[in-house]
């Protein structure tokens, strides 16, 4: 008989990729992974990793075993989310990993609607920019992320995941005092394209999504400075530093008031907002109650 729980391990691995990496997701020392991966092996009579110098790959049998465990976490998802359903009343812990703006329009709002309606519930949030959000639904610890669409891949973990959508937001053009377009209602994005930018760093989800619309308008900005918190992206553009392009909802909590904000013309860029929970366990109760609360609340930001 084979123990899900070295499954566990091998899939971690999987996802991983090191030995040092898996430890570090499970909570366990390097040694105990490779101790339950070597006696998983000693389960199945089939060698599972390739072993060179210090690096380790699945073999072809530990690619499909890995392939198993999937389906195995998976089912194990659906018992747990069954016999939550059967226990009468709702109760618990629900962990939801968000970006920074979502917690404040839609998480937030969602825990304020939860204590009232279901008080037995405890939500714990997770700060996530980018895809860690998703990471961390992977590895057990979160039970639901509020993520990004962006250009990245999870490999194989991708498919653990099921995503359904959130909001969909446009783009504002943030622009300092005195621009020759801050007298327009409304900006073409391509006639932003002489001056400097102002923009999240590479990596962050909002970075991408400001390249690929400028690119679609036909010139590539010029980006002068780089910061993840849309207060100091918006402070630098009233200063005079550059212009930048900001999430509508992101700006809902911001003092843009030495800065002018305008709607971009034609078909801005958008943010595709999502949430993402593990395979199995959609039906639990206490996820389904919190992705019902975050879509009511995330219902008045969505923008055709």
């Amino acid at each position: 008989m084979i123990d899900p729980r070295r499954l566990r391990v091998l899939r971690a691995l999987a996802d991983h990729g090191t030995v040092t990496a898996a430890a570090q997701a499970l909570y366990l020392s390097p040694s105990a992974v490779s101790q339950q991966l070597a006696a998983l092996e000693a389960e199945v009579g089939h060698a599972l990793l390739e072993r060179r110098g210090r690096a380790v790959r699945l073999t072809a049998t530990g690619v499909v075993l890995a392939e198993h465990a999937t389906r195995v976490a998976e089912q194990l998802e659906r018992a747990e989310a069954d016999l939550a359903a059967v226990s009468t009343g709702v109760a618990g812990e629900v962990v939801i990993a968000a970006f920074a703006t979502s917690i404040i329009e839609v998480v937030a709002p969602a825990l304020a609607g939860l204590r009232l309606g279901a008080p037995q519930v405890r939500v714990r949030v997770k700060d996530a920019e980018g895809h860690t959000s998703l990471r961390l639904v992977l590895d057990g610890e979160a039970d639901v992320a509020v993520a990004v669409e962006q250009r990245f891949t999870l490999g194989s973990g991708g498919d653990r995941l099921l995503r359904e959508p959130l909001y969909v937001e446009p783009f504002d053009a943030v622009l300092p005092p005195g621009h020759p377009l801050a007298d327009d209602a409304a900006v073409d994005l391509a006639a932003l394209a002489p001056g400097a930018w102002i923009t999240p760093w590479p990596g962050n989800p909002v970075h991408d999504m400001v390249l690929r619309g400028c690119e679609d308008a036909g010139f590539r900005p010029r980006v002068e400075c780089l910061s993840d918190d849309f207060r100091a992206v918006c402070a630098l553009v009233a200063a005079g530093v550059g212009v930048a392009l900001v999430p509508r909802s992101a700006l809902h909590s911001i003092d843009t008031s030495g800065a002018e904000v305008r709607p971009l013309t034609g078909r801005p860029p958008t943010r595709r907002v999502f949430t993402a929970v593990r395979r199995g366990s959609e039906t639990h109760p206490l996820v389904t109650l919190a992705l019902g609360e975050l879509r009511t609340r995330a219902a008045h930001l969505s923008h055709p």
